[in-house]
């Protein structure tokens, strides 16, 4: 398939990686990871300044009404910076959720400071014992007098310990293999009752378990309609499947050209490894995966973005996964063993971008978990 970008497109894939390559170098990445946040708040505001913040938001509140292609390519150009920035949660996911279902106070109200950067939100939907399906939901709203008590806990919250607004996923009606039933509320952080545990990624990043211990809310806080809300999850996961592979092709694009770097420089017997048969191929291999995933991901995104049929929608994500998870370890693998005991060290990249990609394959579903339900959609 031949990627044709338009010329917008184009004119973001440049400034985002003229950015990531001269504002965040990889000394910076590891400084910030060790900060309290996290990441940087100048760079959010940064990235506010530069409009990608409201990518993907309704021009009436200052987005730009962009594509889920153009979401891709911000985020693929992100990944070669391993940025530690919550677009993902805050935008990707939280805001995204306010675009769809949000009401007419809620959107004129959030997603412009969302833009602005000065609002950050994380969606809260896992649960220990959810594993990855989107309906295993336990955490509960009852009714009460000012409107709802919410009771429950929530694992693996994306940047949970810096966000302002958690949405979270709630069951009120069935039982956990029912897709009825599940409500979304926001949630401000400092409500009584929200209790955070915060703790590092494998990969750098930040996450929280946060436990929601007798949490009142009012009508104001529901996020869409009551008991309906399963079908719109699903939609911004898949959605979010999709841009995080972006991500992905951007971190094995800066895998693969940090590996060949290596074996051009590092020298065996007086000669580069670089020309040794064998690892020239092993290096075909990982730039064939790699070019067959970019393909795959932007004929996903475009698939996502124009289709009406939900079944198409869901089986383009779970596809796009699956080859993600198959080529991120490949090309992760042999990274690792081409730069030879040294890959697996802190001082190399390579180490850092392996792991995001270790992260990025299992988040939101691994591959085996795509392919059966890429299977269980048919024809």
């Amino acid at each position: 398939m031949e990627i044709s970008l338009s010329e917008e497109q184009i004119l973001l894939k440049n400034s985002v990686e003229r950015f990531v390559e001269r504002d965040y170098e990889f000394s910076l990445r590891r400084e910030l990871a060790k900060s309290d946040e996290g990441f940087s708040k100048e760079l959010w505001l940064k990235f506010s300044e530069l409009g990608w913040l409201g990518l993907t938001m309704p021009e009436k509140y200052g987005g730009l009404d962009g594509s889920l292609v153009d979401s891709v390519v911000l985020m693929e150009a992100l990944g070669r910076g391993l940025v530690l920035e919550p677009v993902l949660s805050s935008v990707l996911l939280g805001a995204n959720l306010l675009k769809r279902v949000g009401s007419s106070f809620q959107q004129k109200n959030l997603i412009p400071k969302v833009i602005d950067g000065s609002l950050l939100l994380s969606f809260a939907f896992s649960e220990r014992q959810s594993r990855y399906s989107l309906s295993n939901v336990e955490m509960t709203a009852r009714r009460s007098e000012n409107g709802y008590v919410l009771d429950g806990m929530k694992s693996l919250v994306l940047h949970g310990d810096t966000a302002d607004k958690i949405i979270v996923s709630v069951r009120q009606e069935g039982d956990y293999s029912n897709k009825d039933g599940i409500s979304l509320f926001i949630v401000d952080r400092e409500a009584e009752g929200v209790i955070r545990r915060p703790y590092p990624t494998v990969d750098g990043l930040r996450a929280a378990d946060i436990e929601f211990k007798g949490v009142s809310v009012t009508e104001k806080n529901l996020l869409g309609k009551e008991g309906k809300a399963y079908l719109v999850i699903e939609d911004v996961i898949d959605e979010a499947c999709i841009a995080i592979c972006g991500e992905a092709i951007g971190v094995m694009d800066a895998i693969m050209n940090s590996t060949l770097e290596y074996i051009k420089s590092r020298e065996q017997f007086g000669v580069s490894i670089g020309s040794f048969q064998v690892l020239q191929h092993r290096a075909v291999d990982m730039f064939n995966a790699l070019e067959l995933s970019r393909a795959m991901v932007f004929r996903a995104a475009d698939t996502v973005g124009s289709s009406d049929d939900r079944n198409n929608r869901a089986k383009a994500a779970s596809a796009v996964k699956v080859q993600i998870g198959r080529a991120g370890k490949l090309i992760g693998q042999q990274a690792i063993q081409l730069h030879g005991g040294m890959g697996m060290t802190e001082e190399m990249s390579v180490s850092h971008y392996f792991k995001r990609l270790t992260m990025i394959t299992a988040l939101f579903g691994d591959a085996d978990y795509h392919l059966k339900r890429y299977t269980s959609l048919g024809q």
